[in-house]
């Protein structure tokens, strides 16, 4: 049957259209709708859905509350993608050497925290940050060591951070391990007959024919760290320095929950998703540029 195909397609496109598309596309229309006040604002007829235009998209680029917000997630991801990222290379190295005993054990306990949801992860870690309840300050204090606060200034961007490494490290790690895996073990062999020390198999064989799933997991990171919420959002009952609107999504919900202005919120969220699209293929783009050019050398 010709049909066939379409049938087995059809439940998965009700499904992509009615809970992706449709949202996105309700999203950008209230995007360039306002409600407009007459008098004071009651009775029927007294708020009206009016055509705005671009209005929120200008009132968004110049909000001060949004820029800032995206310059903390620029200084959150500085320190997040590399560090996770680095870590998870190396864990992937590591338990890829025939050297390494547990190794199936290993690989479990560094993939368990990508299991935990981020509000238990993030609650975890914010409890060990306090020093009334945390052992860590416990410890510090007995030691007569000094006891930083990383819940405040500076230290909550490694706090944060911390957390999200924590979190994502096991599921680049898994990643960046079954692609080792699958390098045939014949281009092992025939370094090792040339001479080549297990240092420079992996920097010179491992990382490069790796290079691939490395693009694939730095772009998963950029779209985690500017979709940043959870972790601020479920930190902020614990200290003063995370803000209503610390990240930019933070200030999407400010917006339509705390202030009751979807239509805002709506064009913060529009510009959000297409500066991610823009930085994640931006890069893709880069990255298959560049494969292009070595494969033609």
């Amino acid at each position: 049957m010709k049909g066939a195909p379409y049938a087995f397609l059809l439940p998965a496109t009700i499904l992509f259209l009615l809970f992706f598309a449709l949202p996105i596309g309700y999203a950008v229309w209230l995007s360039f709708h306002k409600v407009k006040v007459s008098g004071l604002g009651l009775g029927s007829g007294a708020r009206k859905e009016v055509w705005a235009g671009l209005e929120n998209y200008t009132d968004a680029l110049t909000d001060s509350e949004l820029v800032d917000g995206a310059l903390r997630v620029l200084g959150y991801g500085c320190i997040v993608v590399p560090v996770m990222l680095g870590l998870a290379l190396l864990f992937a190295l590591m338990l890829d050497s025939d050297k390494v005993r547990l190794a199936p054990f290993t690989r479990l306990a560094i993939f368990l925290p990508y299991a935990i949801p981020g509000v238990v992860a993030a609650l975890l870690w914010g409890f060990l940050y306090l020093p009334d309840v945390s052992p860590f300050y416990y410890v510090l204090e007995r030691l007569g060591m000094p006891q930083p606060d990383l819940l405040d200034g500076g230290p909550l961007y490694l706090a944060l951070s911390n957390i999200a490494v924590w979190g994502g490290t096991g599921f680049n790690m898994i990643v960046i391990y079954t692609s080792l895996q699958a390098i045939p073990a014949e281009v092992y062999e025939a370094a090792k007959l040339d001479g080549a020390t297990p240092l420079q198999v992996a920097l010179r064989i491992k990382i490069p024919m790796v290079a691939p799933s490395l693009v694939l997991t730095f772009f998963f990171s950029i779209i985690a760290t500017l979709q940043v919420f959870t972790e601020p959002t479920t930190l902020k009952p614990l200290t003063n320095s995370v803000s209503t609107t610390w990240s930019p999504l933070m200030k999407v919900y400010q917006d339509a929950f705390g202030k009751g202005d979807i239509y805002a919120a709506a064009a913060q969220a529009t510009i959000i998703a297409l500066a991610t699209l823009l930085l994640s293929f931006g890069f893709l783009r880069a990255a298959n540029r560049r494969n292009k050019q070595e494969a033609a050398r």
